[in-house]
């Protein structure tokens, strides 16, 4: 697997290009304008990474229509990361994975590999219950964001237009695996509303080929639904 700095030159343009593409990875598609304001690089230098990363297939160019121009209007270039991209970016083992859940599907059943996912999210829920029990409700998805982008999820957290919140999470170190064993988003789910005392609901993941995990975050505390009914 090639890794994404592996043939770009030693030193700061080593450094640099692995910060663009992280950018890309983290808040993607992106204009190379946005990256070079972000980065305080010149068009050039940006061109420069975006380039080479190109070559290396580790991002790809996308084409935007701008909003309400209905054809007209200069598109807008979008960079993305691709799949070797992402790959680059801690997914070693994932076919690991991958193998070791088909093993325990195989020799257990399907409800083994469910319990062994469940599992995998207490360390997640052992280490934040207590925090969230100090967190103010409105900073909860805040908090959960930080502590996934420390287990290399690269995650945010912003406010929904439709009300509540929206947690992405840009990078899935396991979403080969996760593509053939649902059981894996479906747990991290799970704990999700357990953390944030309301209900949440998946719109999207990288495991089922969106280019982000997407989980909104109603503003309703399982408390109070329980108790209107809804």
């Amino acid at each position: 697997m090639k890794n994404v700095t592996s043939s770009i030159e030693p030193g700061s343009e080593r450094s640099t290009r692995a910060r663009v593409a992280r950018l890309i990875l983290e808040h993607g598609p992106v204009t190379a304008a946005a990256l070079g304001e972000r980065l305080g690089l010149t068009p050039a230098a940006v061109r420069r990474h975006l380039d080479a990363l190109l070559a290396d297939g580790m991002i790809e160019p996308r084409t935007v229509l701008p909003r309400g121009q209905r054809g007209r209007g200069r598109p807008a270039k979008l960079f993305a990361i691709t799949d070797a991209g992402r790959s680059a970016f801690e997914h070693a083992y994932d076919d690991l994975a991958g193998s070791a859940l088909r093993f325990l599907a195989e020799r257990m059943g399907e409800e083994a590999v469910t319990e062994f996912a469940r599992s995998q999210v207490e360390g997640l829920l052992q280490r934040l219950e207590p925090v969230m029990r100090t967190v103010p409700e409105d900073q909860r998805v805040q908090v959960l964001a930080q502590a996934l982008s420390a287990d290399g999820y690269a995650a945010s957290a912003s406010k929904a237009q439709s009300g509540g919140d929206q947690l992405c999470q840009h990078h899935c170190p396991v979403a080969h695996a996760a593509a053939e064993f649902p059981q894996l988003c479906e747990a991290e789910t799970e704990a999700f509303a357990q953390l944030l005392g309301t209900p949440v609901q998946r719109l999207a993941t990288i495991a089922h080929g969106d280019g982000v995990c997407t989980t909104h975050v109603s503003p309703v505390r399982i408390k109070e639904s329980k108790e209107t009914g809804r």
